[in-house]
């Protein structure tokens, strides 16, 4: 039996994860109570296609009144551990979760759980690769894609399950999952999180409850991932571009090599599709992870050699007159810009702005001014972008309002050979919902040219 059964569970937000909790809780017994800040005519789409279950819906605010006789509380991503509600939940002792912890509880199979300030998305999609490459039954799921509890009831534990989990997933986790990889851990979200103490605090917590019988997969190329390696209490495995470890994956002599008693030569690098080092330790991390429950390394060559990443992640878009465009809208920190330019040696046109979270832009200038040819920049982040390219003298930019207007600069300032690079910086926020949004803005700006 279900422990939500017979229990009243609110949820706040009705989008994708919203709507998957919603159903599973409702067909195993639960009373829900879903509470949106949209209207009824806004909801009317999903409303219908949840029309079969019995839900109370509380819609265009979140009263305090929704605790009353609550038993459990389900948040979004987009509500923050510290809102008013949340708090007064807590403190009258109403569980607060989300659908990705309600998940990894009740998963038949070991789940292979994924953070990281960047590659995280990358690299949970290459070991679903390698599993599904292997033969295994798999499922990839989490902060992308489909909800993973909307498929509960299909799994089976010789499944293998993948799941990208965001800080603001983790915040408020009480379970890890039986293997866990912190990617690495820089600085990102600090309007959420507002610390970097707290938001790697968040981060923690998918190795935080872990057991001796776990895995936890770190790179030890990175200080803030390997600073949370005092919380591995089972087997501690890391990977590195810098140099052998003892348990995991690294580079030598031109090769992917795992370790896991013994050692095995896994494909060369110059057979990895992705361009950019950041994509090396994505493919040697995915090793470390598939190897972690089972997967040959064959599969994993096979796997890396046919994977061509993941939409608006260096996603080359087209060749137009000679110059090439590139689509990196997952760019939403700074840290993921450096990591897109580090991979390029062409001269490039970058697309840079969009909202701030309140980031760290000293080592982008530098790089920037060091290497890109013209910026063009756009957005809320504009302003703030130019005055910093205006006090160490760089004068190759151009400042215009949207991303059309920034498609349109570039196309003027490219020639031959050129790169186009659409790497923001800053999320989407300012103009578009979500970085997939702008992404597929941008594919379609150029698919018009």
């Amino acid at each position: 039996m279900d422990d939500l059964r017979g229990k009243r569970l609110v949820i706040l937000g009705l989008a994708r994860q919203g709507q998957a909790l919603a159903r599973f809780a409702a067909e195993v017994g639960a009373q829900v109570v879903v509470s949106d800040l949209r209207s009824p005519q806004q909801l009317a789409g999903i409303m219908q296609q949840l029309a079969d279950l019995e839900i109370e819906y509380v819609l265009g605010e979140h009263p305090m009144s929704l605790l009353e006789k609550a038993d459990v509380l389900a948040i979004s991503g987009g509500v923050p551990a510290d809102a008013p509600l949340v708090q007064e939940a807590e403190r009258r002792g109403v569980l607060v979760t989300n659908d990705s912890q309600e998940f990894v509880r009740r998963a038949p199979a070991d789940v292979i759980g994924i953070t990281g300030s960047a590659g995280k998305t990358t690299t949970t999609a290459l070991t679903g690769v390698m599993g599904m490459t292997a033969g295994r039954r798999t499922w990839v799921g989490g902060n992308i894609g489909r909800p993973l509890i909307a498929d509960l009831h299909k799994m089976a534990a010789e499944d293998m399950v993948v799941q990208e989990l965001s800080s603001f997933q983790l915040e408020i986790w009480n379970q890890s999952p039986h293997v866990a990889a912190v990617l690495n851990i820089t600085p990102n979200h600090l309007d959420r999180h507002k610390t970097m103490a707290a938001y790697a605090g968040a981060k923690s917590n998918i190795l935080r409850h872990q057991s001796a019988d776990d895995v936890a997969v770190l790179c030890a190329d990175d200080p803030g991932s390997m600073a949370l390696s005092l919380l591995a209490k089972g087997r501690l495995r890391l990977f590195s571009l810098r140099r052998e470890v003892a348990d995991g994956a690294f580079v030598r002599d031109g090769q992917v090599w795992l370790r896991n008693g013994h050692e095995t030569a896994v494909l060369p690098i110059s057979e990895i599709p992705l361009p950019g080092q950041h994509n090396v330790l994505n493919v040697l991390a995915a090793v470390t992870l598939a190897d972690s429950v089972g997967i040959a390394p064959e599969a994993m060559a096979q796997a890396v050699r046919s994977f061509q990443g993941v939409e608006h992640r260096l996603e080359r878009v087209a060749v137009v007159n000679g110059v090439q465009f590139i689509n990196d809208s997952i760019a939403t920190a700074p840290e993921r810009v450096l990591a897109a330019l580090a991979s390029f040696s062409q001269p490039l046109v970058l697309l840079a702005g969009g909202k701030d979270k309140d980031m760290v832009w000293d080592e982008w200038t530098r790089r920037v001014t060091a290497q890109v040819k013209h910026v063009v920049l756009f957005g809320a982040l504009a302003e703030m972008l130019a005055e910093r390219l205006t006090a160490v003298h760089y004068t190759h930019f151009t400042r215009v309002e949207t991303l059309a207007e920034a498609v349109d600069v570039a196309v003027e300032t490219a020639v031959p050979n050129d790169i186009v690079l659409l790497s923001p910086g800053g999320t989407s926020f300012d103009a578009f919902p979500d970085f997939a949004a702008r992404g597929e803005a941008f594919r379609e700006m150029v698919r018009q040219l």
